[in-house]
């Protein structure tokens, strides 16, 4: 079911739970401060609030949730997005964030884009993905993700690190989590091969890495 922009933001990226749930586990990965970010899959813009304006980018095919966010958030970038070239210059972008955006693409669409994201990072540059995922040991989540949720193309944690690997994409899966109960999340970074992904795992303390784990 389609949302309007308004509902879509008071319903499903309310400020409580995007910082709950997406927010604080970017900043135990990184800081935002001072480095390009392109948002892809932006909507109404809620993850701009971690970016400096003048370095945001949030790109998404939702004229409607575009033209909202411009409204909401004035001093920063957003771009609707043709779902072919992204917009952004060569070796522009430092970090690419996609939270809850892959389960609603085919693997042939995220292929492409796989190739985009490479074009468009720094060398060293990264990713942060945070998408729904089954778990074979929890079929209930997976068959209340499957019925309830919008996405068609809810994966298994192999299925979306496959995706990234086929391209050449190197993946840390940093956590699995829940989400209201009813929702398994996964975590991950990823990069072009020959990136590294230390750094970010390094402000990440082991406690962390083990704590609330969804298998």
């Amino acid at each position: 079911m389609y949302l309007s922009p308004h509902l879509y933001h008071r319903i499903v990226r309310p400020r409580w739970f995007t910082n709950k749930y997406i927010h604080e586990h970017i900043k135990k990965l990184t800081s935002l401060e001072n480095r390009s970010v392109l948002d892809f899959g932006c909507g109404t813009g809620a993850n701009c609030t971690l970016c400096d304006a003048d370095r945001y980018y949030g790109l998404d095919p939702d004229a409607q949730r575009i033209q909202f966010a411009r409204r909401l958030h004035p001093k920063h970038i957003f771009m609707v997005f043709d779902e072919e070239r992204i917009p952004i210059p060569d070796q522009f972008i430092d970090l690419i964030l996609v939270i809850a955006v892959l389960h609603h693409i085919p693997n042939e669409q995220i292929t492409a884009y796989l190739q985009e994201f490479r074009r468009v990072l720094k060398p060293g540059g990264k990713m942060i993905i945070i998408e729904p995922y089954l778990s074979p040991r929890h079929k209930f989540n997976n068959w209340f993700m499957n019925r309830y949720d919008d996405g068609e193309f809810i994966r298994s944690e192999d299925d979306y690190l496959q995706l990234f690997q086929g391209q050449q994409f190197e993946h840390n899966v940093i956590k699995k989590f829940r989400k209201c109960f009813f929702y398994n999340e996964i975590l991950f970074t990823a990069a072009p091969e020959g990136s590294q992904l230390q750094d970010m795992q390094a402000k990440l303390p082991l406690s962390n890495l083990r704590a609330n784990t969804v298998r």
